[in-house]
């Protein structure tokens, strides 16, 4: 199933599709007339309740269709607003350089273990909302990426067991602003600013995914085509990559991690690439969906 956050009008609220293009129905509601007394008023609260709880919910969704309807429970997905699929997480943990073509074109040596640098809660965005830079940068990038959602605490675990771990996927884009990210060399800098993780639409569960090293990855500017890639071309995948964050740090649920873009960034093809005012970036993921956000005037001056 799909995992959501939307607002209908009334703030933020845990929901779920069962397709692509399916009504999103609020969670809460649904597990209500299932009569479930788990909570769910957020995305994180379903991956905390684990397969039993989405099992509850897919039930409900399959038993409660037509009275959810009826009672305000369900929404077509244009009469909402899509908040990022998980806005509050604990973490958000992204790799850099680790697909084979991505650190060939920025002429860098593969890495002989996973960089990771972090991103906050700040810059996440949902699907179609604006991404809006900083007036200090001139050198807005794309990085289109799949990233990974925990679904229970791990700590130190094999990457054999790595997947069990892992609730669902999306669409991410790791927005950077070159200038200020290679003038820092812990990259932060041009990294963690307000509105720079857009991703979603929704989360995907696992079960959706029959192989996760075998999606493609293709970001499109103005609808032209600047990054078309897999997952198979990842230098760590994503089973090694969660096993080895999970001997630095715990990872609990609703923790995003991000593993890294392929090749096709504006960084290496030159400043007239750059990302302007009024761009929009698709990045779609076999299986997942298209996540598509535009950038927006920069900051305004405080006054």
């Amino acid at each position: 199933m799909r995992l959501v956050t939307f607002d209908a009008g009334a703030g933020p609220r845990a929901g779920v599709q069962r397709t692509l293009d399916g009504p999103i129905v609020d969670a809460q509601a649904a597990l209500l007339l299932h009569r479930s007394t788990c909570p769910a008023h957020t995305v994180r609260d379903l991956l905390a309740g684990g397969p039993a709880l989405l099992r509850t919910l897919a039930a409900a969704l399959g038993e409660h269709a037509a009275q959810l309807a009826e009672t305000g429970g369900s929404h077509a997905p244009d009469a909402v607003r899509l908040l990022p699929p998980i806005p509050d997480p604990e973490k958000i943990i992204c790799l850099g350089l680790n697909y084979h073509d991505h650190a060939a074109e920025v002429g860098a040596p593969r890495p002989a273990t996973p960089i990771f640098f972090a991103k906050f809660a700040n810059s996440l965005v949902g699907h179609r909302a604006g991404i809006v830079p900083p007036r200090t940068t001139k050198q807005v990038d794309y990085e289109g990426e799949l990233a990974v959602v925990i679904g229970r605490t791990c700590r130190d675990i094999p990457a054999e067991q790595a997947l069990a771990y892992v609730a669902g996927c999306m669409p991410l884009n790791d927005v950077s602003a070159r200038d200020l990210q290679l003038a820092n060399q812990l990259w932060t800098t041009g990294k963690a600013i307000d509105t720079f993780a857009p991703c979603g639409p929704a989360l995907v569960t696992l079960d959706e995914i029959p192989d996760l090293q075998a999606l493609r990855v293709r970001t499109r500017v103005n609808g032209a085509t600047v990054q078309d890639s897999a997952t198979s071309n990842m230098i760590f995948p994503v089973a090694e990559t969660v096993a080895f964050l999970s001997q630095i740090m715990t990872l609990v649920p609703g923790d995003i991690i991000a593993t890294g873009t392929p090749a096709g960034v504006s960084r290496a093809h030159g400043p007239r690439t750059f990302l302007q005012r009024g761009d929009t970036i698709e990045v779609e993921i076999e299986r997942l969906g298209t996540l598509s956000n535009t950038v927006e005037e920069p900051w305004s001056s405080p006054t």
